[in-house]
């Protein structure tokens, strides 16, 4: 069964950078690298957010991202280590939140437990 384990996240002040890294395993028969990978983010009182994915090698690692974070975050992966990796810079208090590593593109894909991100002054 695939896990998937989120790490990184902190306190920063607005305007800081932080940078999240998920391990992914047990992947059988179907590797890591063929899957789309994404990150969420879930603030308390809010719907659950898709931030960005970004796709296969074969796929030219295609990324995309929604409105609010494009120019500041950057999404990327290492295929050879099983890992997903999120650059955030230039963070805003609305940024903070519990931070997921999905499988796939959907936002309801298989996520780890996450791992929490708090800007504050």
């Amino acid at each position: 069964q695939v896990q998937l384990v989120e790490s990184g996240g902190g306190l920063v002040q607005p305007g800081g950078s932080l940078s999240l890294s998920c391990a992914a395993s047990g992947f059988n028969g179907r590797s890591y690298r063929t899957y789309d990978m994404s990150w969420t983010r879930q603030v308390p009182g809010k719907e659950l957010e898709w931030l960005s994915t970004i796709g296969t090698s074969g796929g030219g690692l295609r990324t995309t991202y929604t409105d609010s974070v494009k120019g500041r975050f950057t999404i990327s992966r290492d295929d050879s280590r099983n890992t997903l990796s999120l650059q955030m810079n230039n963070l805003t208090l609305e940024d903070s939140g519990r931070y997921y590593c999905t499988l796939g593109a959907s936002l309801w894909g298989r996520r780890g437990q996450g791992t929490q991100v708090t800007v504050s002054s």
